[in-house]
């Protein structure tokens, strides 16, 4: 596979993926599949939301076009993406219990891991449901990630290109030509999606994100060492892992519902000390890019995992506790007879930060 023919299987995902999204989008307004505004995004007007199928058919189509089915661990993660993203499309329709979501993403995670898509952690039977168990999580937390217009799909391009340069120089050529249509429909996906957004991807979008990216990653590190394997899944997904770190203990530590959504994820926390959208989803893709070519080091035996993992676990308990600090919540209004009760202690009274 020469470079010329990558090139134009990349450029074909860009332009399926830019052209499918404006043509989706406009579908979407004529069918009501919007998301309306609210408080966990920041707009106001109702905004189509079928993007993620154009993301989702740009990597997919020219990718399968190329090598049909003859990788049989990247078909399956192909036909694994696609059931997540067709989960997506229906909770865009029409919300799912979180417990259908999580069932049907735990069974494709399992098809994905016995059909050779393996974490090698421990060279045990357990390396099957840790592999499982690593894809939902990862999913999700990149499906989480979709919350400031440009995010999820600048952090996507940033971690999708040093990972298929990875695929590539350990002779995966398939994981790599997906990772590429992947980045390349991000990039052409952007445009549209770039503050102030015209089009949003949706579950069916972010979901085949996270999907693709844990499977993808997986699949390169199936067979190292527990060091390797280690570094191999989480430099790929650390934006995502350390955002969804970031909400879990800001929950718990305020008595939060930990799966209700709110705007308390990196990006609003970044939006509150001041930077705009585009900055945002920019600082972001460059964390992402940066853990991404960490990441390669170590794959191509560069860098070594005793130095990236131990790096990258205290940057991560760095970011998650220093985000704590910014403030996202309101603080909770009381009740106009607590309020009387306490009015004699003047040192009681909360003022509402603005």
């Amino acid at each position: 596979m020469n470079g010329v023919t990558v090139a134009g299987t990349g450029a074909v995902a860009f332009l399926l993926a830019g052209g499918g999204t404006h043509a989706l989008g406009r579908l979407a307004l004529r069918w009501g599949i919007t998301d309306r505004p609210e408080g966990y995004r920041t707009r106001v007007r109702p905004v189509p939301r079928l993007g993620g199928i154009a993301i989702m058919l740009g990597t997919v189509v020219p990718a399968l076009g190329l090598l049909g089915f003859s990788d049989p661990r990247t078909a399956v993660v192909v036909i694994g993406g696609i059931a997540i993203a067709l989960l997506g499309l229906v909770d865009d329709i029409s919300p799912l219990p979180k417990a259908t979501r999580l069932a049907v993403e735990c069974v494709t995670a399992t098809g994905v891991a016995l059909g050779g898509v393996e974490a090698s952690i421990t060279g045990t039977w357990l390396d099957v449901p840790i592999t499982v168990v690593w894809i939902v999580v990862v999913t999700n937390s990149f499906a989480r990630l979709d919350n400031v217009d440009g995010v999820l799909g600048a952090v996507a391009l940033a971690g999708a290109t040093p990972l298929a340069v990875t695929a590539f120089a350990r002779g995966e050529y398939g994981a790599g030509l997906l990772l590429v249509t992947l980045a390349a429909s991000c990039f052409g996906f952007l445009p549209h999606n770039w503050a102030p957004a015209k089009v949003f991807m949706g579950d069916a979008g972010s979901l085949f994100i996270g999907f693709t990216t844990a499977c993808l990653a997986t699949l390169l590190i199936t067979g190292d060492g527990t060091g390797a394997a280690t570094a191999g899944l989480l430099l790929p997904a650390f934006v995502a892992v350390v955002d969804t770190g970031v909400v879990t203990l800001s929950r718990l530590r305020t008595g939060r519902p930990v799966f209700r959504r709110k705007a308390d994820h990196l990006s609003h926390r970044l939006r509150r000390l001041g930077f705009g959208p585009r900055l945002t989803a920019l600082l972001l893709a460059s964390v992402a890019g940066a853990s991404g070519m960490l990441g390669m080091g170590t794959a191509v035996r560069w860098i070594s995992p005793i130095v990236t993992v131990p790096a990258a676990v205290v940057a991560a308990l760095v970011l998650v506790t220093l985000s704590q600090r910014v403030p996202v919540y309101a603080p909770p209004r009381k009740r106009p007879g607590a309020i009387a009760e306490r009015r004699p202690s003047a040192t009681s009274r909360t003022s509402r930060p603005r």
